[in-house]
């Protein structure tokens, strides 16, 4: 006899609680020791030297399957204690794992060495050695049909949607223990996903356009672009703290440039963090090390620094170091800029 669904979600992943531990200490020892024990010590302080910069603003950027890894809850720590001005992030981070677990449901721990067309029989969906309920996810697919159907028709930017999702758990109500779409609602922070589509997202917009075919919303990548440099321009300083890679790494970069090419004169980014495993020599690093950005006229020197480890491991460290060492930060409260 087969085994059933609950003998395989039955182990919820926990998130990771960055103000449980007192990683100072850490930090400080690594610095003192070599290889990426240095670098990620390097990288701590450097975040906490970019929060004290009182002119820069501090975005985070986000790819691969963060949320579901369990590092939902130190991004929200970062959001409640302005330790984050603004997000951009893949799509699944946020609605796949953030809003999904909003609106009630989890991610159990699995394995990589399993019987996949079992799993499949189940419709249980596997993330490497992670487990979530394909039954659950098309529950979120249906409640962005649902957000979408009450709105205007017109075009919105994946920031606009995003803040009518947060809209939608403050009336509603949350029923997990956090949510970053939340947090950052609350607080004002902008959240971009400029592949809004590649996600849950994309299914509950396809079919909520396919049952409103002459009134329907659509998402438009070029107002997120356009909205993201409006806040360089009007941000001018701007640190960036990447997880991954991807399509955020890369837009977040591209805003100093066409900035320019709006002939508007700003400064590359100041700071720039990147924790990644990837190789650059293959083009794995979604195009370019922090070094090869300057040549671009994206990020500058000397304050960067490359951090080669597994992001669930480096930045649960660096940002229980920053939670603790950086107090009294000010909100910026980017969403306040494209108020009409």
């Amino acid at each position: 006899m087969g085994k059933t669904k609950k003998d395989y979600l039955k182990d919820i992943i926990e998130h990771f609680d960055i103000k449980k531990i007192d990683a100072i200490p850490i930090i400080e020892m690594y610095s003192k020791m070599a290889f990426s024990a240095r670098t990620l010590a390097y990288g701590a302080y450097l975040y906490e030297k970019m929060l004290k910069d009182e002119e820069v603003t501090v975005i985070l950027t986000m790819a691969g399957s963060l949320f579901s890894a369990g590092l939902k809850n130190a991004v929200c720590d970062l959001i409640r204690n302005n330790l984050v001005d603004v997000i951009v992030s893949s799509g699944a981070i946020i609605v796949d794992q953030d809003f999904f677990e909003a609106l009630g449901f989890r991610h159990y721990i699995g394995s990589p060495y399993v019987d996949d067309r079992e799993l499949n029989k189940l419709h249980i969906d596997r993330i490497y050695d992670t487990y979530i309920d394909e039954e659950e996810l098309r529950v979120c697919d249906m409640t962005v049909a649902e957000i979408a159907d009450k709105l205007e028709p017109r075009s919105y930017s994946s920031r606009e949607f995003i803040i009518e999702m947060g809209k939608y758990l403050k009336e509603k109500g949350i029923k997990s223990n956090d949510s970053v779409i939340l947090a950052a609602y609350e607080k004002n922070v902008p959240i971009f996903v400029p592949a809004f589509s590649d996600c849950s997202a994309g299914f509950g917009l396809v079919y909520h356009q396919t049952k409103n075919p002459n009134r329907h919303i659509t998402i438009d990548s070029v107002k997120d672009f356009k909205e993201l440099t409006e806040l360089k321009i009007a941000a001018k300083e701007t640190g960036v703290v990447m997880l991954g890679g991807g399509v955020p790494k890369n837009f977040t970069q591209d805003i100093v440039v066409c900035a320019d090419i709006l002939e508007k004169s700003v400064p590359m980014h100041k700071y720039a963090i990147q924790i990644t495993v990837a190789d650059v020599r293959d083009g794995a690093l979604s195009g370019s090390t922090l070094k090869e950005a300057h040549s671009w006229g994206k990020v500058d020197f000397p304050n960067t620094e490359m951090i080669y480890c597994e992001v669930t491991v480096a930045f649960p460290l660096i940002a229980a170091y920053v939670y603790q060492k950086v107090k009294n930060r000010k909100t910026r409260n980017w969403n306040k800029l494209f108020e009409k």
